[in-house]
């Protein structure tokens, strides 16, 4: 199926997509200042510009669009049936440099917390995720989290493994 929209038209709407502030950073950023947590955001010092930095707690977090970084399984990452080399190239990009900030920052010693745009972007998981990543923000756990929806919608702490990749690293429960 063709676009339907002209280049110029199509050119103005990825524009307009947002990089910094958007409505999933917003709510993790209300909810943390909420439960007394001070921060800083998109910090240009660090490797990839974390969304929210816990200087306090030497933690970072990112919040990543499930559609920009990849996430597998998800019903809101799903490739354009146009031009799927560019976004297949695009996305793994992504992915590549999520990999390389997470090893820069945790080499400078800093706690790695990814939390993806779909555990906060629907009411029914927002909660206990957004609870979930305040206790791992201020619990003793030192590993990098990656918070993701198990396929059933139960939200749970999937723990990296020794290779940490953005698709190989994630256990479900224990298995994949």
């Amino acid at each position: 199926m063709a676009d339907e929209m002209t280049p110029e038209q199509r050119s103005r709407c990825m524009a307009a997509i947002k990089g910094k502030d958007t409505k999933p950073e917003m709510i993790v950023r209300k909810y943390l200042f909420s439960r007394g947590l001070r921060y800083r955001v998109n910090n240009c010092k660090l490797p990839g510009s974390p969304d929210i930095v816990l200087k306090k707690y030497k933690t970072v977090v990112f919040i990543d669009g499930c559609f920009w970084h990849g996430h597998e399984g998800c019903k809101y990452y799903r490739l354009p049936k146009t031009n799927v080399d560019f976004w297949r190239h695009k996305i793994a990009m992504n992915m590549a440099r999520d990999y390389a900030n997470n090893v820069d920052l945790r080499i400078a010693g800093w706690r790695v917390i990814r939390v993806w745009e779909c555990a906060v972007k629907t009411k029914a998981l927002r909660e206990e995720s957004l609870e979930l990543l305040y206790q791992k923000i201020v619990g003793p756990t030192r590993k990098p989290i990656s918070y993701a929806p198990a396929p059933d919608n139960t939200l749970i702490a999937a723990e990296p493994t020794e290779s940490y990749g953005h698709k190989t690293d994630i256990r479900y429960g224990g298995n994949k």
